[in-house]
């Protein structure tokens, strides 16, 4: 059971990583996050003294919660291969997030690295935690290849989101997920011939 404290931080941090992601880090203020989480602002400098901590606290606690949804998937389903194309659900799931707002992780990782961000470092993890968790799926099915295999299916992720976002397509989520189940199959198949 959580304590007064811990839930205040708790609804601070949800509220400003639902910002981040929405809004961009640069455009989320303290005014923001506390009409957001419903915190009054002055009461969180008990919590956080700047909106890095802040920050700090959102990659964190997304690292966190990523790793325990990774852990699902390898509990939940025997195969690698199943869990793989557990992981291209997530593009359909999300769909209409991703059309409004792109990734979650890019969209982070694209706007600290590009104003060159003391975070960017342990925002890049979130995608280092994915793509080591792909690298271990494609390795469990035998495949010598498995870190090339983790970083094409990075990209290509990373790549519908970018365009889907753009152009606010939902169709072009589900055309391209489907390729990639598709291509997830005939690897294996290919593979084991």
């Amino acid at each position: 059971m959580l304590n007064k404290a811990e839930k205040n931080r708790n609804q601070i941090v949800n509220a400003a990583s639902k910002l981040f992601y929405r809004q961009g880090y640069e455009y989320t203020s303290f005014t923001d996050i506390a009409s957001e989480s419903g915190i009054p602002r002055g009461n969180f400098y008990y919590y956080f003294k700047t909106k890095e901590d802040i920050l700090d606290a959102v990659i964190g606690t997304r690292k966190d919660n990523f790793r325990k949804l990774l852990d699902s998937w390898n509990t939940e389903f025997a195969t690698p291969l199943e869990r793989l194309h557990r992981s291209l659900n997530m593009l359909k799931n999300s769909e209409p997030e991703v059309i409004r707002y792109g990734c979650p992780m890019g969209t982070l990782n694209t706007e600290l690295g590009k104003a060159d961000h003391p975070h960017r470092d342990d925002a890049r993890a979130m995608f280092d935690l994915f793509r080591n968790w792909l690298v271990e799926q494609f390795q469990a099915l035998g495949r010598d290849d498995a870190d090339q295999l983790a970083m094409h299916l990075l990209a290509r992720t990373q790549g519908i989101t970018v365009i889907a976002h753009t152009y606010r397509d939902p169709e072009f989520i589900h055309r391209e997920a489907e390729r990639l189940h598709q291509w997830l199959d005939s690897l294996v198949a290919d593979y084991q011939q």
